[in-house]
């Protein structure tokens, strides 16, 4: 019984493990281009910041309307 247990208990953790989907981290790249779909206009400047435990790339950009938008792309994807 207790064998049965822990073999239920070891194909528990291994469906577990299998199912877990690590994030992958994009690049400055990919995050303005992400950024760019949003708000059409010309990059003025990329930063890197941690928000607790999270990347994100805050993205300012110029409107083609003059005024400036800032547009946040988390870095995990």
């Amino acid at each position: 019984m207790r064998a049965n247990r822990n073999r239920l208990l070891f194909l528990l953790c291994a469906v577990l493990a299998a199912t877990v989907v690590h994030a992958r981290e994009i690049s400055v790249q990919e995050a303005v281009a992400k950024a760019q779909q949003e708000v059409d206009g010309k990059v003025l400047s990329v930063q890197a910041l941690n928000v607790g435990k999270r990347k994100v790339y805050r993205i300012k950009i110029l409107t083609r309307d003059g005024q400036v938008r800032i547009v946040q792309v988390q870095a995990e994807q």
